[in-house]
């Protein structure tokens, strides 16, 4: 039966993350901690900084870690084919309508007011992830790889992939030092 849980949490997720991975995000989440409990806040959040270090599609690499992890290759294959079927089955089917429609008001309307939904799901995620951090590491420790993180990317501008992979060295000598 799980399985089907693994089919249904992925598509739907997808399905409705209008958008791609700002809006998909934080659905997938829904699904994959408090929903079925597959991961939790801290292992999520892991596998999203990881997974953000990599190339390629977001939504795509959750699905393969949490199908994996959740069903083997089998999970893997599942997880994958109901993360990319939705936007496969739309591109398919709403290519014409919406580009014989595109300079409508209802469906320029329709983006942009979209766009604030997608904004508070991100700041929910972004808020429990911090939330998680604060608790594990402290604000000192936050605030200092925010301030950092923020420099290197906005003044230095440096790729966020690169951030990410330094946060993890700093974090992996701060977890070995224990400071």
């Amino acid at each position: 039966m799980i399985w089907l849980y693994l089919l249904l949490g992925f598509f739907l997720s997808n399905l409705f993350g209008y958008g791609g991975g700002p809006s998909t995000i934080p659905l997938m989440y829904r699904e994959i901690v408090p929903h079925y409990h597959w991961l939790t806040n801290a292992e999520f959040n892991d596998m999203l900084a990881l997974g953000n270090s990599l190339p390629g599609p977001i939504a795509t690499k959750i699905a393969a870690y949490v199908g994996y992890s959740t069903l083997g290759w089998f999970g893997f294959a599942l997880a994958i084919f109901a993360t990319v079927a939705p936007s496969a089955i739309a591109l398919i089917l709403l290519l014409k309508v919406l580009s014989k429609y595109k300079q409508s008001l209802v469906v320029k309307g329709m983006t942009l007011l979209v766009q604030p939904v997608i904004a508070i799901m991100m700041l929910e995620l972004v808020w429990q992830s911090a939330r998680d951090s604060v608790q594990t590491i402290g604000y000192v420790q936050f605030i200092i790889i925010a301030a950092a993180a923020y420099w290197l990317m906005q003044h230095r501008k440096m790729h966020p992939a690169l951030v990410i992979v330094i946060a993890f060295v700093y974090g992996g000598i701060f977890t070995y030092l224990n400071i």
